[in-house]
């Protein structure tokens, strides 16, 4: 029984054929519904545009490469009106940005799951800050991204601050995917709690380690190629791994039996 007294949903073993085909019915979703997917793929580029510029403007630009790999941790969140739009194909319901707002804001759960996303992201980066001020220098700035690259790939503090910082980010990113990777879709879905839904994902991650681990790994390093063109290639990318997401979800939580 969930902490809300309702029973607990029914995790399934998935493999990886399972996350090939949500693959695929992502991208037949996306092809749906290009309009909508561009749509909220233009969004998550733009917000990390906009960072840019601000650390652009206030001398940060070294913050880019590990807001890069951050964005990874709030993506999730952002994709939540991907789901609701592949749950509504999926019913034959019809989609309307009205119609996914209300459902999204009907859900107050999914603020909360919003809330533990944004928290892992702000500690990522205070990490990150903290890693360059023990191994690059209390004091350390950088007139440039190249030039902290190059301090970075060439001296031993640089390096063992790469390595650090990589292992760090890598753990933050599973965990912070484990409590995520169900949650989203499930509150969508469901009348659950936020902590029903983080126990559920943590236990489908759980149940199916291999596949689930690929998955979460194939989305890093997808989201962090898509970046690296001035976030562009996340215009597809974003909502393609959004809908697949959505599908993976439909393979390792059983519906509600009758």
């Amino acid at each position: 029984m969930s902490i809300s007294g309702k029973v607990d949903p029914v995790v399934r073993r998935v493999a990886v054929a399972d996350i090939a085909e949500a693959l695929i019915e992502g991208l037949r979703d996306f092809q749906a519904y290009p309009l909508y997917g561009l749509a909220f793929g233009a969004l998550y580029a733009a917000g990390g545009i906009a960072i840019v510029l601000c650390l652009t403007h206030f001398g940060l630009i070294y913050f880019a490469y590990p807001l890069a790999a951050g964005f990874a941790l709030i993506g999730p969140f952002v994709a939540i009106g991907l789901y609701e739009i592949s749950r509504r194909r999926e019913s034959g319901e019809p989609v309307s940005i009205s119609a996914i707002w209300s459902a999204v804001r009907s859900r107050s759960e999914v603020g909360w799951m919003a809330f533990v996303a944004l928290f892992f992201f702000v500690v990522w980066m205070y990490q990150v800050r903290l890693l360059i001020a023990l191994l690059l220098g209390l004091n350390a700035s950088f007139s440039s991204l190249s030039e902290f690259i190059t301090v970075v790939l060439t001296t031993n503090e640089g390096l063992l601050f790469l390595i650090i910082g990589n292992l760090d980010g890598a753990a933050l990113s599973l965990i912070l995917f484990s409590l995520t990777v169900v949650s989203f879709p499930l509150l969508l879905e469901r009348e659950v709690d936020f902590v029903t839904a983080m126990v559920t994902s943590v236990r489908a991650v759980v149940t199916s380690p291999l596949p689930m681990i690929g998955w979460a790994a194939a989305i890093v390093v997808l989201l962090v190629v898509s970046v690296i063109p001035w976030f562009l290639g996340l215009l597809v990318t974003l909502p393609v791994l959004g809908h697949a997401t959505w599908h993976l979800y439909r393979r390792l939580v059983a519906p509600v039996s009758v």
